[in-house]
């Protein structure tokens, strides 16, 4: 799982909308969401940006 976010509110109901029912993930109180790894080509596929927050390797 990797932490994205999105730079609005407008955005982030757009990508939302996309993941539901295609990834699992989880939207935490900080804004943050947790998604697989794939949904992140699934995103940019369908022109919706985010920012990687954290990813697996920086959790070492």
């Amino acid at each position: 799982m990797v932490t994205i976010t999105f730079a609005n509110r407008e955005t982030e109901k757009r990508a939302l909308g996309f993941l539901l029912g295609r990834f699992s993930g989880r939207v935490l109180r900080t804004g943050e969401h947790l998604a697989p790894e794939a949904a992140l080509e699934a995103l940019a596929d369908q022109n919706i940006p985010f920012t990687v927050k954290r990813s697996p390797e920086s959790w070492s």
